[in-house]
């Protein structure tokens, strides 16, 4: 994203918080956590951290509006991710092609491990948007789902307010030293997902770097009799 596009983001989003108040931060985590389009919650909470030290917002009334607009989004994003689970079956081409067996993976991935992932990708700029997806995708169940996004999203809340309070009005510097690494985890978070959507179709194989599964040949050479040589002539 060129700089003057981050610039009129930044823009947009003091303006919402400086205009609307509360309302417009609850509105803005909503649209955050549902991750279309991106919006930096780095932006979003630091400057709200810096009207809590203006004393323009209430600190206990910013963190609850903040966490609150979060598992609204959220579980919105999880709601589309959870009804269009079938609908997306199909899609692709060629053997990239989404079918019922990839999803059985994913079921059993976050069967495994769904709690963890979720709690740990809410304190991740970037890739904590867009985790309700496969969750709701994998009809994780709603309330667990909840805690943990709850779990991992309060304390990414509380750090980056906290964070606004303590720069006070130089709040903007954590956006431009941060988006760099922004850019790094999102292009990251992309080319594992591509990965992992190669190995479950098996486009494939495990390991670094990926490599196409071998194919038989067909066809097997004949097999090389006891005390004679390839090649020699009977």
């Amino acid at each position: 994203m060129p700089l003057s596009l981050v610039q009129e983001v930044v823009n947009v989003i003091t303006t919402i918080l400086s205009t609307l108040g509360l309302p417009g931060l609850l509105a803005l985590m909503v649209v955050e956590s549902f991750g279309i389009p991106p919006i930096p919650s780095e932006v979003i909470l630091p400057f709200s951290g810096f009207l809590v030290a203006e004393r323009v917002f209430p600190l206990d009334g910013t963190l609850a509006v903040a966490i609150s607009g979060a598992l609204v989004g959220s579980y919105a994003a999880y709601a589309v991710g959870r009804w269009w689970r079938h609908r997306i079956l199909g899609l692709g081409f060629g053997r990239l092609r989404l079918e019922e067996r990839h999803l059985a993976r994913m079921d059993r991935f976050f069967a495994r491990r769904g709690e963890v992932t979720v709690a740990l990708a809410r304190l991740i700029p970037g890739v904590r948007s867009y985790i309700s997806y496969p969750a709701g995708a994998a009809s994780m169940s709603p309330v667990r789902f909840g805690l943990y996004t709850l779990l991992g999203t309060a304390p990414f809340v509380v750090a980056w307010v906290w964070a606004g309070i303590v720069l006070g009005d130089h709040w903007a510097t954590i956006s431009a030293d941060l988006q760099p690494f922004n850019y790094a985890i999102v292009a990251l978070v992309v080319a594992g997902v591509i990965y992992v959507v190669l190995l479950a179709m098996g486009a494939v194989t495990p390991g670094w770097p990926p490599r196409r599964p071998s194919r038989a040949v067909g066809g097997t050479a004949p097999p090389v009799t006891s005390g004679s040589a390839p090649g020699a002539r009977p």
